[in-house]
């Protein structure tokens, strides 16, 4: 009887054993993946992405947007501005919500 029990006590032991060690194995194995090299396009996509990032920071703005771009961009806006009205439509809109007046109850 306690022969059995102890079988039973130690295959559950094993079998829960087994599902904690496969889950750690396939967490581990996606970390060690994502620390070898890249697939080439991937590597590619993101080499472009940060050279990008580079030449937009030191020419302030689109590169290679060119006169062509600027006067298209300039012109959008002002037919904005006629639509909406004036102001700085390359700035996100500044909302203010001000605290609504609140009237005492009486008990």
């Amino acid at each position: 009887m306690a022969l059995r029990r102890l079988s039973l006590l130690s295959s559950l032991f094993r079998s829960a054993v087994a599902v904690t060690l496969r889950r750690n194995l396939g967490i581990s194995a996606v970390a060690f993946n994502r620390a070898k090299d890249m697939d080439p396009v991937q590597k590619l996509f993101l080499d472009k992405i940060r050279d990008y990032t580079v030449k937009s920071k030191a020419a302030g703005g689109v590169v290679d947007g060119g006169p062509g771009f600027q006067k298209n961009v300039s012109e959008e806006i002002s037919k904005l501005q006629r639509l909406y009205g004036t102001g700085d439509l390359t700035k996100f809109p500044e909302f203010k919500f001000p605290e609504p007046a609140l009237e005492e109850v009486a008990k």
